[in-house]
């Protein structure tokens, strides 16, 4: 007489039983469980990817008669990622006030602005009056407190307040020549 081979169920060789999958099942919850812990928990966008998808592009928003902060960033910036919650509580308390543009200096689409702004360490904000006119920038990360010092003064057309790694813009309008007996820089006289 020939052998028929099992079902599977207790030679061990078959599918899985009962046990087994629960178990499988139990570390599959445990696995979603920390996925969904390191990725910020069951908020669709971590604040940074909200405010960028929400950000107006820049043309629009130096043109449209509100002030301007611009954040150049970077997704793998820790500092961002830091600052991004006190930005988005600052987007929200001066919304319809302020404009805030982010541009990521990894998207090679705002290379020219990367260039244009002289951008050389993340995050680097740059703040523009009304009229669409650079009023200064900050380099580096900024306290809750900084930023909301920092957009209170640019929406209400104030100099920005004097911090460490901020700075005026200065206008480079030519400045009217004045007669007298002032020494021009190369005389010995």
């Amino acid at each position: 007489m020939a052998s028929t081979p099992d079902s599977g169920a207790s030679s061990g060789t078959g599918a899985l039983g009962g046990r087994e999958r629960l178990i499988l099942a139990a570390i599959a919850v445990v696995l979603a469980a920390a996925l969904l812990w390191l990725r910020g928990g069951l908020h669709p966008q971590a604040p940074l990817e909200k405010l960028a998808r929400q950000s107006l592009d820049l043309p629009v928003a130096l043109a449209n008669g509100r002030p301007t902060l611009v954040e150049f960033y970077a997704d793998w910036c820790e500092a961002c990622r830091a600052m991004a919650p006190a930005m988005e509580q600052l987007e929200q308390r001066h919304h319809g006030q302020l404009d805030v543009v982010m541009l990521n200096v990894d998207n090679p689409r705002w290379q020219p602005e990367i260039e244009r702004f002289e951008v050389n360490g993340i995050p680097q904000l740059e703040f523009f009056n009304a009229a669409g006119q650079p009023v200064g920038r900050a380099v580096g990360a900024r306290s809750a407190s900084d930023l909301q010092a920092l957009s209170a003064a640019v929406v209400a057309g104030e100099p920005l307040p004097q911090l460490a790694g901020v700075g005026q813009i200065s206008s480079l309008e030519q400045q009217p020549a004045t007669t007298g007996t002032m020494a021009a820089p190369r005389s010995h006289g």
